[in-house]
């Protein structure tokens, strides 16, 4: 029994003295691949499967992306890694309005810095971080060569995608908060000790290598650790200082009046 005390004694003051060390130069860069199901609704039930493969690799841009993870134990900064249209030789800019911009994250200061760019107009999203309650669980598994542990949340659908806009989103303003919420599932790795992950996920004793929420999967392909070289995170700085709030009210307020524009200028034609 006193052999089992010492020996638990001694892995917590190993990783006491661990934590701490890292805390002075510990910092990494992980690759992301996302995945997102492609939803049609009740138009998909009228499509053969090949005009579903048409639609699918016209927005293979937007349903399969690369994203970038640079950290240390205290920030993070998250950017995605751009394609050019293999079709129109052109990057996907309609998407782009809609897409996550440059995210920093500090999770000792609980800050969020976000760049965004909505017609032409830039927009520095500052605003708390959201803390999610994650329930964690004994499931492991392998990604690469590091073991994981399954955790789960349930997570207001407005703070995964605050800079995201959808015509739905108008329709169905009645809505119970309990139904908003989506579920969320994450595997992370003690092996990092960094309270980071990608997108908007954080708050776990260890980096996120995969995280499941809304149809959309991130999972981490590749794996860099540098204790030696200091690589500097810098937060964006360019644009008009605005809340996730206000900038998802200046979005909807913008796409209100384009479809109020479009709808007038229907009527004047008949």
């Amino acid at each position: 029994m006193k052999s089992l005390i010492k020996k638990t004694l001694l892995s917590i003051f190993i990783i006491f003295i661990s934590i701490n060390f890292y805390g002075q130069s510990f910092q990494g860069k992980a690759v992301y691949k996302s995945k997102t199901k492609m939803e049609l609704g009740n138009w998909g039930a009228r499509m053969s499967e090949g005009q579903k493969k048409q639609i699918a690799a016209r927005l293979k841009n937007r349903l399969e992306k690369t994203y970038i993870l640079t950290f240390n134990m205290q920030e993070a900064m998250f950017l995605e890694d751009e394609k050019i249209d293999a079709i129109s030789g052109a990057t996907d800019s309609w998407g782009s309005y809609f897409s996550r911009g440059d995210q920093y994250k500090n999770v000792k200061e609980n800050k969020l810095i976000q760049a965004q760019e909505f017609y032409g107009k830039r927009f520095i999203v500052k605003d708390d971080l959201y803390k999610i309650n994650w329930e964690m669980g004994s499931e492991t598994k392998k990604i690469g060569q590091y073991t994981c542990y399954k955790a789960k949340a349930f997570v207001p659908k407005n703070e995964l995608e605050w800079y995201n806009f959808s015509w739905s989103d108008l329709r169905n303003t009645d809505k119970k908060p309990e139904e908003n919420l989506e579920i969320v599932e994450a595997w992370y790795t003690p092996q990092i000790p960094v309270s980071q992950g990608p997108a908007e996920f954080w708050g776990l004793p260890g980096l996120i290598l995969e995280v499941s929420s809304g149809g959309t999967t991130l999972l981490c392909t590749e794996i860099e650790i540098n204790n030696k070289q200091q690589v500097a995170i810098e937060a964006p700085t360019k644009g008009t200082e605005i809340t996730k709030n206000d900038y998802a009210s200046t979005v909807k307020k913008k796409m209100m009046e384009m479809r109020t524009n479009r709808m007038g200028r229907s009527r004047r034609s008949r």
